[in-house]
């Protein structure tokens, strides 16, 4: 294993004479302070600039947060008021009624209080982008030459199919990351093409060769977001604030090259398809060639040249081709690993008045970062674990390449849409205390979909109440996409003890110190070292596998990941001006470790899915890898931006919308029956943390109880009956007291929190909507495939990017699993009828009983309401399946039919205990 210096004999003030300096003045004197470039802090006291944060927690205002707390644990009390009440005064006309909704109520309350208790200590969190850059990019004497001493930054950037995954999305989210606002010398692109598809190759090369115009335009007249499209599909005044006179002939240039960009990208499959047929045309005169000259015109079957897919420079492609053949399908093709753009220098490089593109960038800094195209390899009999196996394969290939120490994943629609997003991460990374923090995680925030958020796909609720709820525990849980890594977290190390600052992961990664006065080793002592350097290779091998260059790495990003020692509190810190130093070009020997990393037997015998990376087994991979770090001890970090970070594609339809909640709630119910319950956790979780997952792993058993409770109405319609015995004061007491104090408590979350009360409300709407379709078929789903391993998901559902019909707004495909909602709709609508035109025509009317029931079924229907309202939609154009009316039509004439047949009359009596027609 390599050896690291120790850094903890450096001054906090860069000086070799820091301590006489303070003995002269005596320490924390503001004179020294101020002397050395200290700043008042506004209350009196001088701080130096190494002692202001680079982050700041804000609490929840005390007159909010006061009540709230209280607030909830008075609802606790009621609660548990109001179920004692509902056990001991039973329904005797109606004991099954009574005993279905007093279980499902007991559930409700267990589900309402896992979802409740985290959010006792919600904050807020600024970053101070001034602070980092006066700390890491300033000229000092500690870094005359100012150049960057932030710590590099791999963004990987994953994609699967571009039939699914349109190219021209991807290539905007690649053409972001490489214009953020971060030293470009410390920042890499990584493009994980899980297909193989030279369609996604030829649009790196491309964007590749757009980037050399388009970032350095980017920073001449800094324009926000940094995408393409987003930035000329922008609706304000796009000259607002610009002052150079050049700009609006550089953006009339820039649009007109970005037109014919999308012209190319969108012409790319007609290429290929050209080019191969070229290609291979070739190869088949040349066969004919060879053919004539060793048999003549004898008639011998002439050879067959199979089409493949050609390169640009002459080569078979070796990923997946366009007609299947050995070797290059989707599941069946080799790694490749190509450097599109090279790690640019350390220095600056100024452009010129490029008279081929008509800019002028004179006195811009034209260099780019680091863009890497990445395919793994794929091979029959080896599992490639969708998702979680790409990230896998990201996290070895960049380790061998450029290893940053931190790394950011992105979806291929997520476009950064902060250019300063990258810093403001960095700062509760590289913040003092910060060396716990596995994760930052951002908001998601979407473009497009409808503007009243039908569909409940913008997710406020869960960033910004239940997030930042989160945030003042141990961390928000990782949400898959938009996340800043600590990789030494991911390669499955624990986190430095809290009593100590210092930056270490684990024994290996520090400095062995000599052991005797004299500061030499004796041969016994150099001879342990070397046993133990050798025990720690074979127990790093069985763990990350047996590339050296990837195990060499580790100990390097532990190095650069490390706070800066600039105080004496840091241990083990790195110095001043240890990243400004050059890096080492990517060689050939590189990119073919790297190649070496990512082939389909390399995770073999090591704990690649099981400890390091993201893990494997689950289709929610995030979750459970977020939780394997916060279990190991780490905490995480909600980071809100001044402007939205990242920015993705939203959910236009109802189909969408449901097949996102049950792949979501088929990995819950994984999450619960597997290693990882939150029941059987270790002590390095907090109590409340291990409540927010435990109420994330059983969310989906709510979706039972959920579709009881919205039938039991009909129920009640049907039978005559309540679930109590009489609508009494002290039920209709309890009711509506539970009724305000969650109104209230709502209004509370809507003031810290700055969600709008139509996104609570339409939260609540989706948690019926999708408790009786996407979490039950998920439920079921779940339970069958961990009980007898037959996985009946289906991982073929397209997203609203395929181009068909269900990628309009309000477009609708054929789903199951709109069945059961309609169906209590329908059953509650007829239900209503039968109940009011009975009650009406009966002799001894129990209009109490009707209300409760009349009552209780609207609040179903209401909560239905924006399903139905997309069917609507859809149906006004004549794209809603019709089969999804049939069955549910069938379903609820059956069910309704059997309630009536129930409760047929005989005479003037009571069947079963209910009140019948008369």
């Amino acid at each position: 294993m390599p050896s690291l210096q120790s850094a903890s004999n450096v001054k906090a003030n860069g000086s070799p004479n820091g301590d006489r300096d303070l003995a002269k003045y005596g320490r924390g004197s503001a004179v020294w302070l101020k002397e050395h470039g200290g700043e008042d802090d506004g209350n009196g006291l001088i701080r130096s600039k190494q002692d202001r944060p680079l982050s700041r927690k804000i609490n929840v205002s005390v007159a909010i947060l006061a009540p709230y707390r209280l607030l909830i644990f008075f609802r606790i009390v009621v609660l548990g008021m109001y179920l004692a009440w509902r056990i001991k005064n039973r329904n005797e006309d109606a004991i099954w009624l009574w005993g279905m909704s007093v279980i499902c109520e007991i559930w409700f309350t267990f589900s309402w209080l896992l979802e409740q208790l985290p959010k006792l200590s919600p904050v807020k969190r600024t970053a101070e982008l001034a602070v980092l850059i006066d700390k890491f990019e300033t000229v000092s004497p500690q870094n005359p030459l100012g150049r960057p001493d932030l710590p590099g930054i791999d963004v990987f950037i994953t994609t699967a199919d571009p039939d699914k995954e349109p190219p021209l999305v991807m290539a905007n989210t690649v053409l972001s990351v490489l214009a953020a606002d971060y030293p470009v010398e410390n920042l890499a692109c990584y493009l994980s093409d899980d297909a193989g598809s030279i369609l996604t190759f030829e649009t790196m090369a491309e964007v590749a060769s757009f980037a050399t115009v388009w970032v350095p335009f980017c920073r001449k007249h800094n324009i926000e977001p940094r995408g393409p499209e987003s930035y000329f599909s922008l609706k304000k005044d796009p000259y607002r604030n610009k002052m150079r006179p050049d700009f609006v002939k550089d953006r009339r240039r820039m649009k007109r090259e970005y037109d014919e960009f999308k012209v190319r990208i969108n012409a790319l499959l007609d290429t290929v398809r050209w080019r191969s047929d070229a290609y291979t045309a070739r190869e088949e005169s040349r066969a004919l060639r060879r053919h004539r000259e060793l048999y003549g015109d004898e008639p011998i079957e002439r050879p067959k040249v199979p089409k493949a897919i050609w390169m640009a420079d002459g080569s078979h492609w070796p990923g997946t081709w366009m007609n299947s053949s050995p070797h290059h399908t989707y599941s069946n093709h080799a790694a490749i690993v190509q450097v599109m753009l090279k790690s640019p220098s350390n220095e600056s490089v100024q452009g010129k008045n490029e008279e081929s593109r008509c800019l002028d960038l004179s006195g811009v800094d034209v260099r780019l970062p680091m863009l890497v195209y990445v395919a793994r390899e794929k091979r029959p009999g080896y599992e490639d674990n969708e998702k979680a196996g790409a990230m896998n394969a990201l996290v070895r290939a960049s380790a061998v390449v450029s290893n940053g120490p931190f790394f950011l994943n992105l979806d291929y629609d997520n476009y950064v849409c902060n250019s300063r997003a990258f810093r403001e991460g960095m700062c509760y990374m590289m913040d003092r205390g910060g060396e716990r923090v596995c994760f930052v995680q951002f908001p998601r925030r979407f473009d497009g979909g409808d503007p009243s958020d039908g569909y409940a796909g913008y997710t406020n609720v869960v960033f910004e109440v239940n997030m930042r709820a989160l945030d003042g525990i141990q961390g928000p849980v990782y949400l898959g996409s938009g996340c800043l890594f600590r990789r030494m977290a991911l390669y499955g190390f624990d986190p430095p003890p809290p009593q100590e600052r210092h930056g270490g992961c684990c024994r290996c990664c520090f400095p062995r110190k000599p052991k005797n006065p004299g500061g030499v080793d004796s041969d016994e002592e150099r001879q342990d070292s070397r046993r133990e350097d050798e025990k720690i290779l074979s127990t790093y091998q069985k763990r990350f596998g047996n590339s050296a260059s990837l195990i060499d790495s580790i100990p390097m990003a532990e190095f650069q990941r490390r706070p800066l020692a600039d105080h004496p509190t840091v241990k083990d810190g790195r110095p001043w001006g240890a990243l400004t130093t050059p890096h080492d070009p990517v060689t050939q020997s590189m990119v073919a470790d790297a190649v070496s990393v990512i082939a389909c037997s390399y995770e073999d015998k090591t704990q690649w899915g099981r400890r390091v990376g993201w893990i494997y087994g689950s289709v929610t991979e995030d979750i459970v890898t977020g939780y394997r770090m916060h279990n190991r001890g780490w905490r995480s970090v909600y980071c809100v931006t001044n402007g939205d970070a990242f920015r993705g594609t939203a959910v236009i339809n109802l189909t969408d919308r449901l097949n996102q909640i049950l792949r979501r709630a088929t990995g819950f119910v994984e999450f619960f029956f597997s290693r990882n319950n939150p029941l059987f956790i270790t002590p390095g979780m907090k109590i409340l943390q291990r409540i927010a997952y435990l109420n994330l792993s059983t969310f989906p058993f709510t979706s039972l109880f959920v579709t009881v409770y919205c039938l039991l109405p009909v129920l009640c319609l049907f039978s005559g009956q309540f679930i109590v015995q009489t609508l009494s004061v002290t039920f209709l007491a309890y009711i509506l007291i539970l009724t305000v104090t969650r109104c209230i408590l709502a209004i509370l979350e809507i003031r810290w929190s700055g969600i709008q009360l139509v996104d609570w409300w339409r939260n609540e709407q989706w948690w019926v909507i999708g408790g009786t379709s996407a979490c039950l078929a998920a439920l079921f789903q779940g339970v069958l495939k961990v009980t007898t391993g037959v996985d009946v998901s289906s991982n073929g559902t397209k997203t609203s990017a395929d181009g068909d019909e269900s990628s309009e707004p309000h477009g609708l495909k054929w789903t199951w699993l709109m069945i059961p909602p309609i169906t209590i709709m329908l059953v509650n609508l007829i239900a209503i009828a039968v109940g009011v035109s009975r009650t009406i025509n009966s002799s001894s009317p129990e209009w109490s009983k009707l209300l409760g029931g009349l009552v209780f079924s609207v609040w179903v229907l209401i909560h239905l309401y924006p399903l139905a309202k997309g069917l609507m939609w859809s149906r006004s154009g004549g794209k809603t399946p019709t089969v999804v009316f049939i069955w549910s039509g069938l379903i609820a004439i059956t069910i309704s039919l059997l309630g009536v047949v129930l409760h047929t009359p005989s005479g003037d009596h009571r069947i079963g205990g209910s009140i019948t027609f008369p």
